[in-house]
């Protein structure tokens, strides 16, 4: 296998997996998924025999009928989640009605292990809302301002290099031409580099 087909088999196992997140974050995924297998123990235990060395126990009950419609719904309640999201606030109160009756009629919801999936199901699936949208045209103006608000302060900063390289070049300091090792006790101009007399 070369590198190419490598990278092709990950590539669409990356775009399988990206795709099934989406989907996933569109409805209350979590809430169906635990209805569903809330259904299956309500299902299941009351047609089996329990055996211990050799004595055997029916767990069947005169509401085995029962259990098997509780378990069935609730199956189809976690798929509703699945694929009728708009539908989930229904199917998760649905969810809990029916993990309750199955405390009844399932042998305490098939040992609790149904009544808790079912419970905890329907309330992941009534407490789900679907996402917002967050909207990134917003933050553009405010990075815009924000950069405007740097460009002024590094300006603002500059200013003053500026202005006191301009003072240093317009002050007496510049104008300082005198010559070096010259005094007024020679009579000679300070302030003057070209060494005339001060006048009077």
């Amino acid at each position: 296998m070369s590198a190419d087909t490598r990278q092709s088999l990950t590539n669409g196992f990356g775009h399988k997996r990206q795709s099934f997140r989406h989907w996933r974050g569109q409805r209350p995924f979590w809430g169906g998924m635990l209805t569903l297998l809330a259904g299956i123990p309500i299902m299941y235990v009351p047609y089996q025999n329990l055996t211990l060395g050799s004595l055997t126990i029916r767990m069947s009950t005169t509401a085995g009928a029962g259990s098997l419609i509780i378990g069935v719904l609730l199956v189809v309640l976690g798929l509703t989640m699945w694929f009728q999201p708009q539908s989930r606030v229904f199917a998760g109160v649905a969810a809990i009605l029916l993990a309750l009756v199955s405390l009844v009629v399932s042998n305490f919801g098939a040992f609790l292990i149904g009544f808790l999936l079912g419970l905890i199901g329907g309330a992941l699936g009534v407490s789900w809302v679907p996402g917002k949208t967050v909207a990134a045209e917003p933050a553009a103006p405010a990075e815009r301002a924000e950069r405007t608000e740097q460009a002024d302060r590094a300006e603002e900063a500059g200013h003053p290099a500026e202005d006191a390289g301009t003072d240093a070049g317009t002050g007496p300091a510049s104008d300082n031409t005198a010559v070096s090792g010259a005094s007024p006790a020679d009579g000679v101009d300070a302030y003057d580099g070209n060494g005339r007399h001060r006048a009077g």
